[in-house]
């Protein structure tokens, strides 16, 4: 086995059917299932920083998949083939491997955008603030600049929605954006703190995802989770802006800022705390739910950069996030 670093690298996206490879790759979600001659096969996503695709390997012992990462890197050598008009990896032989820092920056996702232009918008956003309490607590997140740090680098999710380097930030922007076209519609939600509520919703994922090698969930991650690490980083930034700035938030404005980040996931299967009880939570939770199903649904039904071989299949496979496979065609495009 060989992981020499090799620039001329295929990525999944350039990936026809009937094509052998080798080399490494990200595994995702790995598991040992059984067939119905009730023998063991490995079912995975293999991937690079350019898309997925399944992987199976019909034959392997459980020796060998308990050496294998659930999330993480691996050399394999394979054939793809055509199923049900999409397109499969046949694993015939696969070992965990640690790839180099080249390596690693063809495999980890990245956003296509700007990293400093986005997060020049998303400041300027929340320059708007009217509030004097809402600005200065706004500058005391902004001024930490660790957090921020990883607020540019770190992805919004380990495998759902902008699951890739920057992909916090490009969400986080989305939705300020989304709110900006909201907002004016309905004058009596209070614009600062739905404003406030998207910038600090998901600021617990600094914390919670480790995004230097494959991306997934730190040990607070595991234990403690975003939604509530965010309530507590808001508690804290609440005191640091009374301490450091002499600024305290009006009655009230801690409680329902921290029930945003609490609430944002709708219902306590998704993970939620508490539902969203307010009329900033609410839309806060469903606008967050717009841009990551869409995120989803696009990513799957129609990607930026299609992939070399279109198996026309007119449906994808189920997503478990959406529950369903989506319709691929758009009726109107050319």
């Amino acid at each position: 086995m060989s992981t020499m670093f090799k620039s001329d690298r295929r990525y999944v996206r350039d990936f026809g059917p009937n094509e052998r490879l080798e080399g490494i790759f990200t595994i995702k979600n790995a598991q040992l299932g059984k067939t119905r001659q009730d023998k063991t096969y490995l079912r995975c996503l293999i991937a690079d920083k350019t898309g997925e695709l399944p992987g199976r390997m019909w034959s392997i012992d459980e020796t060998t998949f308990h050496k294998l990462p659930t999330e993480g890197f691996v050399w394999l050598e394979g054939e793809t083939q055509p199923y049900q008009g999409e397109l499969q990896l046949i694993i015939h032989s696969i070992e965990r491997t640690e790839p180099s820092p080249e390596q690693m920056r063809e495999l980890l996702p990245s956003t296509t955008h700007d990293i400093d232009a986005m997060f020049a918008e998303v400041t300027g956003v929340l320059g708007t603030l009217k509030h004097p309490a809402m600005q200065a607590l706004a500058e005391t997140y902004l001024e930490d600049d660790a957090l921020m740090d990883a607020f540019r680098a770190a992805p919004a999710a380990k495998s759902m929605h902008h699951a890739y380097l920057g992909g916090l930030l490009e969400h986080t922007l989305n939705l300020l954006k989304l709110a900006d076209a909201v907002c004016p519609l309905y004058p009596r939600v209070n614009r600062d703190i739905v404003i406030l509520g998207l910038f600090l919703h998901d600021l617990g994922k600094t914390r919670e995802l480790f995004y230097d090698r494959a991306f997934g969930y730190t040990d607070r991650g595991e234990l403690i989770g975003h939604i509530v690490e965010g309530a507590i980083m808001l508690h804290d930034k609440a005191q640091q802006t009374m301490a450091l700035k002499g600024v305290r938030l009006p009655a009230g404005a801690l409680t329902v800022l921290q029930h945003i980040i609490l609430s944002h996931h709708g219902i306590p299967e998704y993970g939620a705390a508490k539902i969203p009880m307010t009329p900033e939570a609410i839309l806060v939770s469903m606008l967050d739910n717009v841009d990551a199903k869409l995120a989803i649904a696009l990513d799957a039904a129609r990607p930026e950069e299609e992939r070399a071989y279109d198996l026309r299949g007119n449906f994808t496979e189920r997503l478990w996030a959406l529950d369903c496979k989506l319709y691929r065609p758009d009726p109107l495009a050319d």
